[in-house]
């Protein structure tokens, strides 16, 4: 009997994210363009007995950042949090994470999900802060990212996500902690 085995190498190149808490974070990225980094809570944010650090997901290609908040409790722990964004290569490994706005949070034990603030992606078309093309990224991402990865038309698997969390970002959250800079909000 003849067995192939196929080895999969992910290339991961570090890189430094700036997260809109103002700090610069570690992380990596795949060759695919998908970058995971942490961030440390700040202070007031922290949850008595939680970490302290979370785990973000960016998949440029779709448009999102994920995150699995260590801040959650109650009937919200152990759930996601999707964030509409834009990530920007501001110089050689260096990212930014633009948040645009809208926002879908998913529960950890039931078939449902939130679609937050679009009223606040409203607002910035409004007053200027975003434009017309930029809103209808977001919306149109927002909504491709439901159909991929929420909403399962297949009657005969209804509990079931079709693709959440995103296989892209399994592995990745597998790794083990990023160096988590004490100095991370210098802007250096």
């Amino acid at each position: 009997m003849l067995v192939a085995v196929i080895l999969w190498v992910v290339t991961l190149e570090e890189v430094r994210v700036h997260h809109r808490s103002g700090q610069w974070c570690s992380g990596v990225r795949t060759g695919d363009n998908i970058v995971a980094y942490d961030v440390e809570i700040l202070p007031q944010w922290q949850v008595p007995g939680h970490p302290t650090t979370d785990r973000c997901f960016v998949i440029p290609d779709e448009g999102v950042q994920i995150t699995r908040p260590v801040t959650f409790v109650d009937a919200l722990e152990g759930g996601w949090y999707v964030d509409l964004v834009e990530l920007e290569e501001v110089g050689p490994k260096r990212l930014v994470v633009h948040d645009l706005y809208v926002d879908i949070v998913v529960p950890p034990l039931s078939r449902r999900y939130e679609v937050l603030d679009l009223d606040e992606l409203a607002d910035a078309l409004r007053d200027g802060a975003i434009d017309a093309a930029t809103t209808a990224r977001v919306l149109r991402d927002a909504q491709r990212f439901i159909d991929k990865h929420l909403r399962n038309l297949d009657q005969e698997a209804p509990s079931s996500w079709p693709d959440f969390p995103p296989a892209a970002i399994l592995d990745l959250a597998e790794l083990p902690p990023f160096d988590v800079d004490p100095d991370a909000s210098v802007s250096g």
